[in-house]
């Protein structure tokens, strides 16, 4: 390969880097997103962005892995799992205590939750689908949507760019 070929390539990488953070960086836009509910529930359920906006709002203020406390706006997660018609309060008994809420992202990563820790007659644990962070859309490395437990110590079964809510039934 010639030199002047060598500073071409040298300078298009360098081009495509700068390109490449800069849309990394970009929030997602409305359209296209969507959040499965699947597995156990009585119907599958697609949610866009701009169902998920529609539905009651909730705040949190949460500690990040960095540390900084940051406001979050979203859907609380039984809101959500209710579109799907998943057993909540009076429901939430027998066969369906062992309901499990499995939360994946796009990049593989899962975390499971009991259902009955989020339901408001057991113990109420907060998880709130969120799709904005101190009133600004998430990017692209942490949403569109995301999933915050607030009183959670650690954020291991907080899932960035969540893509599907499965219920399953434990030991099945």
């Amino acid at each position: 390969m010639k030199r002047w070929q060598r500073m071409l390539f040298s300078g298009l990488a360098g081009v495509i880097s700068v390109v490449g953070a800069a849309v990394a960086q970009t929030p997602a836009a409305d359209t296209g997103t969507a959040l499965v509910i699947k597995g156990a529930v009585k119907q599958e359920v697609r949610l866009t962005l701009a169902d998920l906006k529609g539905m009651s709002r909730s705040k949190v203020a949460a500690a990040d892995h960095d540390g900084a406390v940051h406001e979050y706006e979203g859907v609380m997660l039984p809101a959500v799992l209710t579109k799907a018609g998943v057993p909540q309060g009076g429901d939430l008994r027998g066969k369906n205590l062992t309901l499990c809420v499995v939360a994946e992202a796009s990049d593989g990563y899962r975390a499971a939750f009991s259902l009955a820790e989020m339901d408001g007659d057991f113990s109420g644990e907060k998880a709130i689908v969120v799709y904005t962070a101190d009133g600004k859309q998430l990017g692209t490395q942490q949403g569109p949507l995301r999933l915050v437990v607030p009183g959670d110590k650690r954020q291991g079964r907080w899932v960035r760019m969540l893509k599907s809510i499965t219920v399953v039934k434990a030991g099945e």
